[in-house]
């Protein structure tokens, strides 16, 4: 019986030391918890959050809501919550983006949720901010407004065939799916040459899910938008591969132009270390590229037309001024960079729209570091 008692003992002992670290560690971070000043809020539900809600409100075309409903609630300058499986402080108002953008890579650094690193697998081998500088030294010939100058043919011409073939007698039409179409179709040509209607229409469908399911909640479970995304980057990764193969080919046959097109930039662009990007990393970035520009461009778009609908006066203006420019122009010519610079009352409309009903939800950040704004903490690893 007391042989028993000494080893319970001296398991209890052991189990103690074992365990005190870990036990000291936690009873600090509650300390230490329990002195931060966190902003008001709700972290809604576990792991979920309140990612419902917010990617609800973006689905119904007023992501506002999610913010004024919390400022409302909780405060006019910043709130807690939880997005995406991560805890975030949202900063509202002109004051709370200026001190984010004057504090891009000193308190924060850009960063996107878990399910873009596993949708697009070659991305998650550096940060957000490394991907971010990656691509501006990569592309800056065709990323530049100046640049412009050299699509505005290839838009007018995709553009004309768009409206011949989807808006023309057409008793109705539901803008923003065929707005996707067309920002679709002119990304594609823009960036990879492609413009043939079928590899476009085998594109098309695994695209808009893997679009809709880069910002969604990272659970893989299937039937989730999450695990849709995942399968369907997949599908369009081997035909991208496939593509880059060829123009591969192409380059080395002299069948294709160095500066044809983003493509061909990529195969030929080493960085300052002379590496090459992998045929895997290209096809990820082209993938990016699509995404990134498909649902702002397409939605701007629909944006112009529900409100030139909504102000006849306004719309009567644009008409003025391109039915000016229409009359300068032959029969068969296209548009040139001189008549986009006339377009001076429509590009106005155009950023007025955009203020109205920005394109984009808005960006994610992560705290580089402990810092504290309009009185309240936020821990390093938030997001912001």
């Amino acid at each position: 019986m007391e042989l028993i008692l000494v080893s319970l003992l001296l398991i209890s002992l052991v189990t103690l030391f074992l365990f005190l670290p870990l036990i000291i560690l936690l009873l600090s971070t509650r300390k230490e918890s329990n002195t931060l000043n966190f902003p008001p809020g709700n972290t809604g539900w576990p792991i979920i959050g309140e990612s419902l809600e917010f990617l609800n409100t973006g689905r119904r075309g007023v992501p506002e809501k999610f913010i004024h409903d919390r400022m409302q609630k909780f405060s006019y300058q910043i709130f807690r919550t939880s997005l995406l499986g991560e805890p975030a402080a949202v900063m509202c108002g002109p004051t709370g983006n200026k001190f984010l953008y004057s504090n891009e890579n000193k308190l924060v650094q850009a960063w996107w949720p878990s399910s873009v690193y596993k949708i697009f697998p070659s991305t998650g081998q550096s940060s957000s901010n490394e991907e971010a500088i990656k691509m501006r030294k990569m592309l800056p010939g065709f990323l530049k407004p100046e640049a412009l100058q050299r699509y505005v043919q290839t838009m007018d011409t995709i553009a004309k065939q768009h409206l011949k073939n989807d808006w023309e007698n057409r008793k109705e039409v539901t803008v923003l799916p065929l707005s996707k179409g067309y920002t679709f179709a002119l990304a594609c040509k823009l960036f990879m040459s492609i413009d043939d209607p079928i590899q476009l229409a085998r594109f098309a469908d695994p695209f808009a899910i893997l679009a809709s399911g880069v910002i969604a909640i990272p659970i893989n479970l299937p039937g989730t938008s999450f695990n849709k995304a995942i399968k369907a980057s997949v599908l369009i990764r081997k035909d991208l591969e496939k593509i880059i193969k060829q123009r591969k080919i192409d380059l080395a046959e002299k069948r294709a132009s160095p500066m044809q097109d983003i493509l061909s930039h990529m195969l030929l662009t080493s960085d300052e270390n002379g590496k090459f990007m992998t045929e895997m990393d290209i096809a990820d970035k082209i993938l990016g590229l699509l995404i990134g520009g498909h649902d702002t461009a397409s939605a701007a778009i629909t944006f112009v037309i529900k409100f030139l609908a909504e102000l006849p006066h306004i719309y009567n203006e644009v008409r003025r001024e391109q039915m000016e420019i229409l009359k300068s122009k032959g029969s068969r010519e296209f548009l040139n960079w001189e008549d986009i610079q006339k377009m001076k009352y429509s590009w106005n409309v155009a950023c007025e729209v955009m203020r109205l009903a920005p394109p984009l939800q808005g960006a994610f950040r992560e705290a580089l570091a402990n810092f504290t704004y309009n009185g309240f903490s936020i821990p390093k690893g938030w997001k912001v």
